[in-house]
């Protein structure tokens, strides 16, 4: 077995834990700084609290069940590539 101190450091537990609470504090600040810009936005929902921060998620959410669906439908078989012993 190896020791978790020869792991990369992005794969060691405790940067994972701390990278967690980094990027927390970092959506907390981001959606806390919206009171302080007073923005009334363009179009009536983007005046909404916290809409940067959901319409983020939900757009990064989208993108990757875009992606796993053309991973379905663009995806070839493991042989794809001549591995099925046929003529070369």
């Amino acid at each position: 077995m190896t020791n978790p101190k020869d792991d990369h450091w992005l794969a060691r537990p405790e940067t994972i834990r701390l990278l967690w609470k980094v990027f927390i504090v970092i959506l907390l600040i981001a959606v806390a700084l919206q009171f302080a810009s007073g923005s009334d936005g363009h179009f009536g929902i983007d005046g909404w609290f916290g809409f940067g921060a959901a319409y983020g998620f939900l757009s990064c959410l989208a993108m990757v069940l875009v992606a796993k669906g053309l991973g379905f439908i663009l995806k070839r078989p493991q042989d794809y590539y001549g591995g099925g012993g046929g003529d070369d």
